[in-house]
């Protein structure tokens, strides 16, 4: 689900653009990135007799990409931690700062409420189901346009 996510996102992009990422701590988002934003990297030989290692998918060099960690207990939120998966916290924070923003997901976490209130199939405690793909995109037709996906991504 993270790489079908992330597709639409990485489409519009130029072929040597990367943009920075932010998202919440949900492991999947990290493969999804790298797979959209990765190449294959040749591992050097550690041994001269033996066969060659095989080549690893790494991300690009270029790669700027954040995660916010929100720490909940008992149903209240008690910390939140900015980790730097990709890049540098100097490089995260020069690409925001032209915006004036911060490492955040804000953006995303508004447009999650809101389709939670207006879409009662969306919402965690409700009375109606969603029972299959379909039944779920023809509430969401009538909804705003807002792209579903859960990043903030600068290009930069």
């Amino acid at each position: 689900m993270a790489q079908r996510v992330l597709h639409p996102v990485a489409l519009p992009l130029a072929p040597d653009g990367v943009p920075l990422l932010l998202s919440d701590g949900y492991q999947e988002y990290l493969t999804a990135i790298v797979t959209h934003f990765g190449h294959w990297v040749q591992v050097p030989r550690r041994q001269a007799t033996g066969p060659a290692p095989k080549p690893h998918w790494m991300p690009l060099p270029e790669l700027l990409y954040a995660q916010v960690v929100k720490t909940v207990r008992r149903r209240r939120l008690v910390d939140v931690k900015h980790r730097v998966v990709f890049g540098t916290i100097e490089a995260v924070n020069q690409g925001l700062s032209p915006l004036g923003c911060q490492i955040n997901t804000a953006f995303v976490e508004r447009i999650n409420l809101s389709l939670r209130q207006h879409v009662a199939a969306i919402g965690r405690r409700v009375t109606t189901l969603c029972k299959g793909e379909e039944s779920l995109l023809e509430p969401l037709a009538l909804y705003p346009p807002f792209r579903i996906a859960p990043f903030v991504f600068v290009n930069i």
